[in-house]
């Protein structure tokens, strides 16, 4: 009887040891926000539904004719067809990278959210409501749209801003020749300025911006109606 019951005890304390790191694994994760629309999108393998929890880490994508949208607290971020992106809430901070396709983001104030892209984060430039448009076109190349609000494009240590109403193709890794500018800076804010307005140290820019046609205007005032939050244009 003592030797059954001596087993029973150390079967008890190997499946709690088991399970023990299951719970901390569940519990250190934290929520990224909620899907509000749905259409042909998924969360990982499954489909994604209206009110379901999206949970850093997790991978969201959407059919060729799908969309999401997605509430992370002061910020949405909605994904057109054929896009995938990898969500994150990281210290409270929400943010996602995009992986492919096109990904649409609308926030309450600066740190409200960061979209990254490659090698690339955009974020707003200012507490204003802002909407911001970002196209993977591949590794190296991203188109960003200004739709409301200003927006700030970082590679590392070099920043520029998108003026409002303005789309630009971001040129990541660009030849030597044509990340060289004139000051020996190039692709940072002002021509050799950073952010602060001090010159961006010599060398080789890592993006360049060139110019874009911005995208239809019928089509940003969908997006804004789509990503609207509850604070007031």
């Amino acid at each position: 009887m003592l030797y059954l019951r001596l087993l029973s005890s150390i079967a008890l304390i190997l499946s709690l040891l088991c399970c023990a790191p299951l719970a901390n694994s569940s519990t250190a994760t934290k929520p990224f926000g909620a899907v509000i629309t749905a259409d042909r999108a998924h969360i990982g393998e499954a489909s994604a539904d209206v009110g379901t929890t999206v949970y850093g880490g997790d991978r969201v994508s959407t059919d060729a004719q799908g969309s999401m949208q997605m509430r992370a607290g002061a910020a949405r971020l909605l994904l057109l067809g054929a896009s995938s992106a990898i969500v994150d809430d990281n210290g409270g901070a929400p943010s996602a990278r995009l992986v492919s396709g096109t990904a649409t983001f609308s926030t309450g104030n600066a740190h409200a959210f960061t979209l990254y892209a490659s090698k690339a984060a955009i974020r707003a430039n200012t507490d204003a409501p802002t909407i911001g448009t970002v196209i993977y076109v591949n590794e190296k190349e991203l188109l960003v749209s200004a739709r409301r609000g200003s927006l700030i494009v970082s590679v590392e240590d070099e920043e520029q801003v998108i003026p409002e109403g303005t789309s630009y193709r971001v040129l990541l890794d660009p030849p030597a020749e044509a990340a060289q500018g004139p000051e020996g800076a190039g692709g940072g804010r002002g021509h050799g300025q950073n952010r602060g307005g001090g010159p961006l140290k010599a060398g080789r820019s890592r993006f360049i911006f060139v110019a874009a046609i911005l995208i239809g205007a019928g089509t940003g005032v969908a997006i804004w109606e789509a990503c609207r939050s509850e604070y007031k244009p």
